[in-house]
């Protein structure tokens, strides 16, 4: 009886290791192509021209939009909301919890 539970437990052992070295060997490809690849840089004037165009506010709007979209490289579509399609933009706030993107 004992012989076939150090077989059970040396073969979960060994696919456990194997399981660890393959998920391993895959994490440094990933990395390496995310650090080659620059991050992609939009116009941020134009975007936020467009995202903006609606305001009631429109040079607050176009100061906020450009300050996110520095530092996110990206704008959500349309005038308002689309906020998944940025989620940087999305989540930077103000010192008050609010939401500083238009």
């Amino acid at each position: 009886m004992a012989m076939p539970a150090k077989f059970l437990t040396a073969s979960l052992l060994l696919s456990l290791l194997l399981l660890h070295f393959s998920e391993a060997d895959h994490d440094p490809v990933n990395s390496n192509l995310a650090a080659s690849s620059p991050p992609k840089k939009i116009d941020c004037g134009s975007a936020c021209k467009a995202r903006c165009q609606l305001s009631s506010r429109p040079r607050l709007c176009k100061r906020a939009c450009g300050s996110c979209c520095s530092r996110c490289s990206c704008v959500p579509p349309g005038t308002a909301g689309n906020y998944e399609a940025c989620p940087c933009y999305a989540s930077l706030t103000t010192h008050g919890g609010r939401r500083k993107c238009p």
